[in-house]
């Protein structure tokens, strides 16, 4: 790999439920906005769902996207698609006469296209195999997005689909550095996408105990570090960068945000939903990351914690950190943006390093919300009340995802 290739990001898009475009998602999320609601859906009665709110899009991609584009794809592709327009159009690329051999798209999403498959599903059953729509299986497949996003932006440098649970939006940002740096590609867009918002992901993530049960407080369910923290809230969106070798963003004149400088991939090999309770595999990636960057402990001055809010899946991410920071780790600001956002499963990732890479940029942490009362065990220095100035001169930022299968994923962040 040639290290002398440098990968940059140029461009940000994304679809929330705090907000329908970054520059509305970073003000929200700056402000402590939760996205958590009611779901005002028949089948929440229907089924009696023991989990009645989630964090919801505040734009339907319909606003975005034409009628026809949006009847031929899963919600999942059309989230992932609404994002990477936008972060195409912040980067200035739509503009530019590119080779379309040296673009590649690197998409990450946890499920795919669940509500095409149940809903395919439920028409065969109920009304016989010629009501199913012949455009089901391309819908229904986890590489809808990458496909969608591949083709619209006439990108030929390749179409890779990361499905790693809840790392998958950031083992795709992994892969996009790399393509970048090997040389194999001049632009590469990356992300994650993820429309689970359905009766059978909420039943199962319910049945496990996974889900926090406030129905009677929705905007206060998502608490990461708290005591009383009793599961996460699910959330659906997408988040997309534009991440271009630092030449090829030069040559135009491109306006950088931050520098993708590493990135690390592991694996705990301990349980299909538990994480490694020492955080061994997940301080093997935070420090593959730095080690790929060239970044020193010191220099890091700001993570966006994967903290889902679970009880027992928020502290080993606290242990790998200690182990890999140590003392330093006092004086790394943490957000854990779940507070907010919900957990977009395989696009949190994506929207995570998007909050990531704009704290860099602005120099200004996010905030965590509802931390009430912090588990001595956990003694982050956890952003909370008001957003964090970061320091000025060359910083770091690391973004960590963990997901179910022991997947774990970390993406190192250089200001620019």
């Amino acid at each position: 790999m040639d290290m002398t290739r440098k990968a940059v990001i140029t461009g940000l898009g994304a679809t929330s439920p705090i907000g329908g475009d970054v520059d509305t998602m970073w003000a929200n999320v700056l402000a402590g906005t939760s996205g958590a609601r009611p779901i005002e859906k028949d089948w929440v009665q229907q089924y009696e769902l023991p989990v009645t709110f989630a964090a919801q899009l505040t734009n339907d991609p319909s606003e975005v996207l034409s009628r026809v584009e949006a009847r031929r794809m899963d919600p999942t592709t059309q989230m992932g698609l609404v994002a990477a327009r936008e972060a195409w159009k912040n980067s200035g690329l739509a503009d530019q006469e590119l080779d379309p051999e040296r673009i590649a798209v690197a998409f990450g999403t946890g499920i795919g296209g669940v509500w095409t498959m149940l809903d395919s599903w439920d028409n065969l059953r109920e009304r016989g195999p010629r009501r199913v729509l012949p455009m089901t299986v391309p819908m229904l497949m986890p590489n809808g997005a990458a496909a969608a996003i591949s083709m619209d932006l006439e990108a030929r440098g390749g179409a890779i689909t990361a499905i790693s649970a809840c790392a998958s939006g950031t083992e795709a940002m992994d892969s996009a550095r790399r393509l970048i740096e090997s040389g194999q590609a001049d632009v590469v867009i990356t992300g994650g996408a993820e429309a689970a918002i359905h009766p059978l992901p909420i039943a199962g993530f319910a049945a496990m105990q996974a889900l926090s049960r406030r129905n009677d407080d929705p905007q206060a369910a998502s608490r990461p570090y708290d005591t009383d923290r009793d599961g996460f809230v699910l959330g659906e969106g997408a988040g997309a960068l534009v991440v271009e070798s630092e030449e090829h963003a030069r040559a135009r004149g491109a306006e950088v945000y931050a520098v993708l400088a590493g990135s690390g991939v592991t694996s705990d090999a301990h349980h299909i939903t538990a994480p490694e309770p020492e955080g061994l595999g997940a301080s093997r990636a935070v420090n593959a990351a730095l080690q790929s960057a060239g970044i020193e402990l010191n220099e890091v001055v700001h993570v966006n914690a994967h903290a889902t809010s679970t009880p027992v899946g928020d502290r080993p991410e606290y242990v790998a950190m200690k182990s890999v920071f140590g003392d330093h780790l006092d004086n790394v600001h943490v957000s854990a943006t779940k507070s907010q956002t919900g957990h977009l499963l395989g696009a949190s990732g994506a929207l995570e390093a998007i909050f990531t890479v704009l704290a860099l940029h602005h120099r200004k942490a996010p905030v965590t919300i509802n931390l009430d009362n912090q588990d001595p065990d956990i003694p982050l220095n956890v952003v909370h009340g008001q957003p964090v100035e970061l320091p000025s001169g060359d910083i770091a930022a690391l973004s960590n995802s963990f997901g179910f299968g022991g997947h774990n994923a970390v993406v190192a962040f250089r200001s620019y």
